[in-house]
């Protein structure tokens, strides 16, 4: 007898989701000769099952299978692995496969052991995504090695082995809606390698072009491995009074399903075309190293991304600067935890977060020191807090970079003022040394059924947030009841639309609370977040 797992739809006329359908190899009035090496049945019981024909044959046949599936519900069948197949990779290396999940399947000791490892090598080949389809057989072993089952994986190789998109998206930082574009090539050589090239432009003159690679599985390395180089160019002038170009590296040393270490090498320049930056920006402008070393650890027991529930998620990511010993030294941490409650009607559910983070220089007399601008913490923005799950949260209603401390810029007498940057507020937003943010969103189902079918339901949300300075000194300024006291909020409703490829907000923002300098006012707001 034969047992497939598949992962298509065609296996089963309906399969339950992530569990493997059962379905017979062979004609099913002929007896497997190779069933007595799953499961022992009495042979007398065969011999009488050979003489029978007709419908005497169908229902024994039928007895056999279900005295076999009542065994496998009520105790454990033992099986060994004997042999693994791969079929249908004509491009993919077959050692890829193997080494994804034949070990896997091997350590299987049970019939049902088996059946669930076949279904998680079912979904680790998937996730590969150079494949349509992936099935996984489970067969009678030989007849001279009783109690053994062959596994046959059949995959179907992608049809079409590239992506490409273009489209215009407001970022969590960005100050106009930049085009991006990218260009996908899978599985090139044949060990699931996927490379791309993306590029983006901004009305701001803002631009970005990445080429990089990834690869599933370098030999006997079991984590994957990606390497990027980048070319950046983000124009600040409008809040900061600086202009960025960055020329780096970034390379991804471990991935697994919690834990992410990277670390980037790049070359970054700060320049000011308007001449009127703040001293605090000043200071800074000029060429710099970053060698930076990040490690992240996530969680995320949430049952959507971009309308949780319930479940709850955590996010830790720390970076360290200045493994050079002429780059930029500094340490970085954030934290983030999410919640999400359902309350049993309507949908409804209680989203919950709080974010903090800090950055810190690294060098003797650290404190008296700046950190550097562009690694800072920045509030405000058009992303939608539920959905910026590994950083602080937006502060709806507030523009970006609109929130925090502060300088005048610096006036040029007898110069012609045509610079965007001196249409903005004349002050330059330097972010924060110190971030605390936090949000509660209510979502809830909207009454019309043709609504609530496109997954369109309504949401309230309060967000509040708030930065502080403390290096060059200024943490002997610093305390606690009075950032307390300090904090921005805002307040509003919305009706969210659910998208493909992003999640839309058109919401309306109440100001509860801002400072004589912040950048943010109530009103009709759009936001935006990718998945």
């Amino acid at each position: 007898m034969a047992i497939a797992a598949d992962s298509t739809a065609e296996q089963a006329p309906n399969p339950a989701p992530h569990e493997p359908s059962y379905e017979p190899r062979k004609d099913p009035y002929q007896p497997d000769r190779g069933e007595d090496n799953e499961v022992d049945f009495d042979e007398e019981e065969e011999d009488d099952a050979e003489e029978l024909d007709g419908s005497a044959a169908r229902a024994a046949y039928k007895e056999k299978v279900d005295a076999l599936f009542r065994r496998l519900s009520t105790e454990p069948v033992g099986i060994r692995v004997h042999n693994v197949t791969v079929r249908g990779n004509f491009k993919t290396r077959g050692s890829l496969i193997e080494a994804e999940v034949a070990d896997l399947l091997r350590s299987a000791g049970t019939v049902q052991g088996l059946l669930r490892a076949s279904s998680h090598a079912t979904a680790l080949l998937r996730r590969l995504d150079v494949f349509d389809s992936v099935s996984i057989t489970l067969d009678a072993g030989p007849p001279e090695f009783p109690g053994t089952a062959n596994v046959i994986i059949q995959v179907v190789e992608a049809a079409r082995p590239y992506n490409r998109g273009i489209f215009f998206f407001p970022k969590k930082e960005a100050i106009s809606w930049p085009v991006e574009g990218w260009f996908m090539l899978k599985n090139l050589f044949g060990y699931g390698d996927m490379w791309d090239v993306s590029g983006e432009y901004g009305w701001d003159q803002s631009s970005r072009i990445e080429i990089g690679v990834y690869l599933p599985r370098l030999k006997s390395i079991p984590t994957p491995l990606t390497a990027r180089a980048s070319i950046l160019s983000e124009d600040w002038l409008k809040f900061s009074s600086y202009k960025e170009r960055r020329l780096g590296l970034k390379f991804g040393l471990l991935s697994t399903w919690r834990h992410n270490l990277s670390y980037d090498l790049a070359w970054r320049a700060l320049t000011d075309p308007s001449q009127m930056a703040s001293e605090s920006i000043r200071r800074q402008l000029g060429h710099n190293l970053l060698s930076a070393l990040s490690y992240a650890y996530k969680i995320d027991k949430r049952d959507s991304e971009f309308r949780p529930t319930k479940g709850y998620a955590f996010v830790s990511t720390s970076q360290v600067g200045g493994l050079w010993k002429n780059g930029l030294r500094f340490f970085r941490q954030e934290f983030d935890v999410r919640g999400a409650v359902p309350f049993g009607f309507c949908n409804a559910a209680l989203n919950v977060g709080i974010s903090a983070g800090v950055i810190l220089p690294l060098s003797r007399g650290f404190m008296e020191l700046s950190s550097p601008v562009p690694a800072r913490f920045y509030l405000g923005g058009l992303s939608s807090p539920v959905c910026s799950l590994g950083g602080l949260s937006s502060l709806l209603g507030f523009k970006t970079r609109g929130v925090g401390p502060s300088e005048p810029r610096r006036s040029v007498p007898g110069k012609s003022v045509t610079v965007d940057a001196a249409a903005s507020t004349g002050r330059d937003y330097l972010g924060g040394d110190l971030a605390i943010s936090a949000f509660a969103d209510l979502s809830f189902d909207l009454p019309l059924k043709l609504l609530r079918d496109n997954g369109i339901h309504g949401h309230a949300f309060l967000c509040a947030g708030n930065l502080a300075k403390l290096s060059e000194g200024e943490f002997k300024n610093f305390s606690f009841p009075e950032f307390r006291r300090t904090f921005r909020s805002s307040a509003g409703v919305g009706i969210v639309f659910p998208t493909s490829l992003f999640r839309m907000e058109l919401n309306y923002c109440h100001i509860l609370k801002k400072h004589e300098h912040d950048h943010g006012k109530s009103g009709i707001q759009f936001s935006f977040s990718l998945e």
